[in-house]
């Protein structure tokens, strides 16, 4: 789709103004101010042709291009695209995300997410109590992130699912491959967790936080250079093992976001992503008593090749 682009030419006379509320006032038939912040953000708000902050003061006579932010969905159409089962029935699918996936649309997603995906396989058949953009979604994991994840094909099981979540009544485990070998076995992480204060995109370990516990166990050893750790966690705060895992000193490999650096493993190629695999998912069944649902994740293939060419270079 060809962007659309707008110019504003701040009026003679005119008092200096925020640029984002000029341009905001100024597209405010066309555009919400939320999806004008992405152009923002994006640097597609320019002044002869260079990107401007949205703090930047206009004057009189500044010529403003802004691309417009592209139309919002109001519906994930289903996309034919192959995606692993590790269980389904009338209620519940609990699908083996791939890494590089996202989950559902945003700023910036084309028609291939997870929602796109699973609308196909359950031919519409997903629960919309969420939203008409988030069928099924319950809860998520990270773009780079692969695994189990559950979805809810009917609203008596999403609302279910969303208590059953709530109350941490589901058990979650994550296989990570980290930089570092700990000098114990085990432990357990209990640090709170909360939005960056200068990078919005990231979390961080801090007083001000939500609660967030990881327990993590070494699981093999690398000589001395990386681990395969089993994470177990009980609360589902955003990038929650990442931040933990880097907090501690041993940050997921391919983790750039959370401390990881190429030049600490030099002897092997540098993952392309997050090494972080969501590998069992155990719940009560969110609309069958006394049913209990517990499936394995395999491993994507770039996950199974790290841990084989660390053991052949580092044990």
């Amino acid at each position: 789709m060809t962007p659309q682009t707008r110019q504003y030419t701040h009026p003679d006379g005119a008092p200096p103004t925020r640029a984002d509320k000029a341009v905001a006032a100024f597209l405010s038939e066309e555009v919400s101010r939320s999806r004008l912040e992405e152009s923002f953000k994006e640097g597609k708000v320019k002044i002869a042709g260079e990107p401007i902050a949205k703090k930047r003061e206009l004057r009189a006579g500044d010529v403003v291009e802004i691309e417009l932010p592209p139309p919002l969905e109001t519906e994930v159409a289903p996309a034919d695209i192959p995606v692993e089962i590790l269980y389904e029935d009338a209620d519940i699918a609990v699908v083996n995300k791939p890494a590089g996936m996202t989950v559902h649309p945003g700023s910036g997603t084309g028609a291939d997410t997870l929602a796109h995906a699973m609308m196909h396989h359950c031919k519409g058949k997903l629960s919309m109590a969420g939203g008409a953009m988030r069928p099924g979604i319950v809860h998520r994991l990270d773009k780079e992130t692969s695994g189990a994840m559950v979805m809810a094909k009917t609203d008596n099981a999403y609302y279910r699912l969303v208590e059953m979540f709530s109350k941490r009544e589901l058990d979650k485990e994550y296989a990570a491959i980290i930089c570092g070998v700990p000098s114990v076995r085990s432990g357990s992480i209990r640090k709170p967790i909360a939005r960056h204060p200068v990078f919005k995109t990231k979390m961080c370990v801090s007083e001000d936080g939500r609660e967030a516990r990881t327990d993590w166990f070494v699981e093999e050893a690398f000589g001395n250079k990386a681990a395969l750790v089993a994470c177990k966690i009980f609360t589902g705060r955003t990038h929650q093992i990442r931040v933990h895992m880097s907090d501690l000193g041993f940050p997921i490999l391919g983790d750039y976001t959370y401390k990881f650096q190429k030049n600490k493993l030099p002897d092997i190629p540098a993952p392309a992503r997050v090494m972080l695999h969501a590998r069992r998912l155990r719940l009560p069944h969110p609309t069958k008593a006394g049913k209990t649902v517990d499936v394995c994740a395999p491993p994507p293939a770039d996950f199974l090749n790290l841990l084989e060419t660390l053991k052949k270079t580092y044990s």
